[in-house]
């Protein structure tokens, strides 16, 4: 991966970016898509939209989301302890003890996810997120509330960091890394002579209801349509492969295979990928694929839709983990099957 690349996708990883919270963020990925973008477009929602090759009638959809889970305020104590549930699909045991980033409507402030002493008897048995709370060292409500009101945003404080020059870890790999890889196939495609328009879609919500990808597809209408996201590793000690399938990192993106997908897509992924002597890996998608590609495949007349995955261990934990190759890979698979679209290709799977 290049270094400004590079450079580029930890900056996206470093921002906070919880649903409905997506502004900054959006605004750093504009700024670097536009050097090669022909046009850029935004909506209501708050997408991002690089596009190339405007004025062709084939038109190329990818879709990478740019919101994280985060938590949302939603009570302060007499003392000043700040409450809160989910804004997306927070793990309750994996918030125990963290750092937060509190996005304050004042400013923004550190706060810690208290935990009972072991010594005092710890957490014991099931609990949910109403039983833990935020301590940011106030010591009244009217404190609190010069800085913080409900409603208000927070993320845990946690830095990317890369392993052993292999791996990246930390909050928000889902799917921030999906963001990047649009940005970064919009712009080696602006280097090549392609048949076919490219919309690259910076999305937003896709963690809590999918809408920014529903009015990206419904704005553009594209002849096709690929979420680009994360799924399941299961290469780590606990998972039981049996009952959620063998993926993992560094053997390549996942392609979905189900009711949702389109299997002419799915063929010109393949073709793409043999023709690099790229290894590939499969996820089944079986009624819904629970990603961007869901909405965008209901907008106008029905858009054909495919599914490229980054496989990604401990989803929606703190320590989310991606291998660079396996980004890398993505980035070259997508470059490859959109360079070699004629425009001309039937998405008809009676045609097959």
């Amino acid at each position: 991966m290049e270094q400004t690349s590079q450079v580029f996708l930890m900056e996206l990883l470093h921002t906070p970016s919880p649903s409905s919270m997506e502004m900054e963020i959006q605004k750093k990925w504009i700024n670097y898509v536009k050097p090669f973008a022909e046009e850029i477009i935004t909506d209501h929602a708050g997408n991002a939209i690089g596009v190339i090759n405007k004025h062709a009638d084939f038109k190329v959809l990818l879709a990478g989301h740019c919101d994280e889970i985060g938590l949302v305020i939603n009570r302060i104590d007499e003392q000043g302890y700040l409450y809160f549930d989910k804004m997306g699909g927070i793990n309750p045991k994996a918030a125990i003890g963290m750092k937060v980033e509190i996005l304050g409507f004042a400013k923004t402030i550190t706060g810690v996810i208290g935990v009972n002493a072991q010594h005092h008897g710890g957490i014991k048995g099931d609990f949910e997120l109403e039983d833990l709370f935020i301590d940011c060292g106030a010591t009244s409500k009217e404190e609190m509330e010069k800085i913080v009101q409900i409603g208000d945003l927070a993320v845990y404080k946690r830095e990317s960091e890369i392993l052993m020059n292999r791996f990246i870890t930390g909050r928000g790999l889902d799917n921030r890394t999906g963001a990047f890889i649009v940005a970064e196939v919009l712009r080696r495609l602006s280097e090549k002579n392609i048949n076919v328009g490219v919309y690259a879609a910076s999305t937003v919500n896709e963690e809590t209801n999918m809408g920014g990808a529903y009015f990206a597809a419904a704005g553009i209408e594209p002849t096709m349509a690929l979420a680009c996201d994360v799924t399941f590793a299961t290469d780590y000690p606990g998972v039981n492969k049996n009952k959620y399938g063998d993926v993992r990192l560094e053997k390549g993106p996942v392609l979905a295979k189900g009711a949702p997908i389109n299997r002419n897509m799915n063929k010109l992924l393949e073709q793409a990928a043999r023709s690099l002597n790229m290894n590939v890996q499969y996820e089944l998608t079986s009624r819904s694929t629970g990603t961007d590609a869901d909405q965008m495949r209901l907008t106008g007349k029905g858009v054909p839709v495919s599914l490229v995955s980054l496989p990604l261990r401990y989803m929606h934990s703190p320590v989310e983990t991606v291998s660079i190759k396996d980004i890398e890979d993505e980035i070259e698979l997508l470059v490859k099957m959109i360079a070699d679209l004629s425009g001309k290709e039937s998405l008809n799977p009676l045609d097959c």
